[in-house]
């Protein structure tokens, strides 16, 4: 349901197929092709092997197979690293015993994000968004949004129930370290910004925004209603109790709302620090395998 949600709430996808085999035979293949007017099978350009199988052979033997190239510099597993190095710090390992090998754990813990963000990126994260139109109603919310989930979704769902134009403001990366800790946020403001861009229930962001609102900024960005959850969605809190002085400009526009989900992401944090181990083990498997598929890759580039 936490990945349903997920997928079902993000703007480039039109409709979502629920319980899909990871490894797809020729008859499911050919079932999905006629019920649902497929075209193409399409993956990342990194192999996809499972108990020494491609999973997508059945594809590729139809001629249905088509590869786009992977996301450089942000993956599930770069996060998970992330989050593992976190656990360690937290723990004061110093020992490569029970986390992070140490040159892993100074790479995490010293160069977070290896994403780049270029115009193109932000301009096909941002497609199909239009500027409000005279009458609409404008509601904001803001919050640091790391490691954009299924509570997130909730959240900004339910704000944008409440008008018809909702924007979602993005704290920079200063502003979560002073709220949150020098550890955090896990994902720089750019990485957070896009996940935040891809649901279907934003229309527009406010970049590195401003944790105190005024009553300036309201009026320049037609603002009707600023909407602050009762419940934090932030790492390591669920208390979001009102902070007058953040609001004492603009108290008339303000409506706080219940929490719509328990999904936080401390939730994600939790699951993994609970199975460390083997989180850990799987982690540095799959970064070699990244690191090989690279350096595989470039020498092709430079041969």
């Amino acid at each position: 349901h936490e990945r349903l949600t997920m997928v079902q709430s993000c703007k480039f996808v039109d409709e979502v197929v629920p319980g899909c085999p990871y490894v797809m035979n020729h008859e499911y293949l050919q079932h999905i092709v006629e019920a649902y007017k497929v075209d193409y099978v399409v993956h990342g350009d990194d192999p996809c092997i499972v108990d020494g199988k491609d999973v997508y052979a059945t594809a590729k033997a139809t001629g249905k197979y088509r590869s786009i190239p992977r996301t450089e510099g942000i993956s599930t597993t770069d996060l998970v690293g992330r989050i593992l190095a976190l656990k360690d710090e937290a723990n004061q390992t110093d020992n490569n015993s029970n986390g992070l090998s140490i040159p892993m754990k100074l790479n995490y813990l010293g160069q977070r994000s290896q994403f780049l963000t270029t115009g193109n990126v932000l301009r096909s994260f941002g497609a199909g968004m239009k500027s409000h139109v005279p009458g609409m109603k404008v509601v904001y919310i803001d919050g640091s949004w790391d490691m954009f989930n299924c509570g997130h979704v909730a959240l900004l769902k339910a704000a944008k129930e409440r008008g018809d134009y909702l924007i979602a403001g993005i704290f920079g990366d200063v502003t979560v370290h002073s709220l949150h800790g020098s550890q955090l946020p896990l994902m720089s403001q750019h990485e957070r910004a896009l996940g935040v861009l891809g649901c279907r229930f934003v229309d527009d962001i406010l970049m590195d925004s401003p944790y105190e609102i005024t009553k300036d900024m309201v009026q320049r960005l037609n603002i009707s209603e600023v909407v602050h959850c009762a419940t934090s969605y932030d790492v390591g809190r669920r208390d979001n109790t009102l902070d007058d002085a953040r609001f004492r400009h603009i108290r008339d526009v303000v409506q706080i709302i219940d929490s719509p989900s328990s999904f936080d992401p401390q939730t994600i944090i939790d699951r993994i620090h609970e199975n460390h181990s083997a989180f850990q083990a799987k982690f540095e498997r799959k970064m070699n395998a990244e690191r090989e598929f690279y350096e595989e890759k470039y020498s092709k580039r430079r041969g």
